[in-house]
């Protein structure tokens, strides 16, 4: 197990970094509707492209250690994140703690009128590379924009139809 996993460097990880994207949707369905698709880890496969989801540690809930593996051809990315707060049904935190996306991420349901809800995923990630990596994120930045404003728009419409969680 690294240190990492153990949480052992969680504090330093947790703290906001530089490169900060967020996506909102509204769902036609209850925020307890919408809080439990979020908290089916393993479900965010069927929303988030090239990716399988895992918990490795716990139970999905504050204190586990969750593991997305995206993949696109040869290449592969593993995000390891600890669940450090869950809110039912408001708010999920985690912080994004493996060797290279690191930072605080949350996912916030606000109940509104008529059984729906808005859900914004925000994410504050330490850019890797240095001076480097800050040159690269306003490149970067509107196709990891685009990327988890649709993501987040296919959760809305598999929660909507009755397919999540």
């Amino acid at each position: 197990m690294t240190a990492e996993q153990r949480g052992e460097d969680l504090p330093e990880a947790a703290q906001p970094g530089a490169g900060e994207v967020t996506a909102t949707v509204i769902v036609d369905a209850p925020a307890e509707r919408v809080f439990a698709a979020l908290l089916a880890w393993e479900r965010q496969s069927d929303w988030i492209p090239f990716t399988r989801v895992r918990v490795v540690e716990g139970d999905g809930r504050e204190g586990s250690l969750v593991e997305a593996l995206t993949a696109l051809g040869p290449a592969e990315l593993r995000d390891e994140m600890r669940v450090v707060r869950v809110d039912e049904p408001y708010e999920i935190g985690v912080v994004h703690c493996g060797p290279l996306l690191r930072g605080p991420g949350v996912l916030r349901c606000t109940p509104l009128a008529r059984d729906r809800t808005q859900v914004v995923w925000h994410e504050w990630f330490h850019l890797p590379g240095g001076a480097a990596g800050r040159v690269a994120w306003p490149v970067v930045w509107p196709g990891s924009k685009l990327g988890l404003t649709r993501a987040l728009r296919r959760f809305g419409r598999l929660v909507e139809q009755g397919r999540l969680p």
